[in-house]
């Protein structure tokens, strides 16, 4: 194992949303602050900085993640996905994105980067999920505006969409 210089910058090479990246980072600099300072993608919010508000959550090599208990030097060589990668375009939301939008689940909009990785997540992982199911998974996640409902509604609307798409593709391929 290599180790860091503690009073100089490392360079980083990853994958952000499906674009090879470098940057430099001292060994403490947090991922929330190389992703928003460094980088550009602000997309990922600092909340508690203590892994529990959840408005921080990424992907790193397909797994949910918080960036702010993360440090910029470990994403070295790993794949990441952010909330800027949900969008099949830049003028296009993805399907969560948009269920989101027609059911009006987000208010500020501070907490809603993190809930939309952490669904993603999840509806990839859960096509069908039970209304529990999502309830339990926006646990990990501090929202003060929405009471959740409408996100809980998004979700599985969401989920729905997704697995239609999924069969008619199903229907296509066969």
């Amino acid at each position: 194992m290599t180790r860091l210089q503690p009073d100089r910058r490392h360079a980083i090479h990853f994958t952000l949303n499906g674009v090879a990246m470098q940057g430099d980072a001292e060994p403490r600099m947090l991922l929330t602050d190389f992703l928003r300072h460094q980088i550009g993608a602000t997309g990922t919010h600092v909340g508690c900085e203590h892994g529990v508000c959840g408005a921080c959550t990424i992907t790193i090599d397909g797994a949910l993640a918080r960036a702010c208990l993360t440090l910029a030097v470990q994403i070295d060589g790993c794949d990441l996905r952010t909330v800027e990668g949900l969008a099949p375009s830049a003028d296009r939301l993805g399907v969560l994105q948009q269920a989101f939008r027609r059911n009006h689940a987000l208010q500020c909009g501070f907490c809603t980067a993190g809930i939309l990785m952490s669904l993603d997540r999840f509806l990839r992982d859960n096509p069908a999920p039970t209304e529990s199911a999502v309830r339990d998974l926006l646990s990990g996640h501090l929202c003060r505006c929405t009471g959740y409902t409408p996100i809980v509604h998004a979700a599985l609307e969401a989920a729905a969409e997704l697995a239609g798409e999924s069969r008619k593709k199903e229907e296509t391929d066969a």
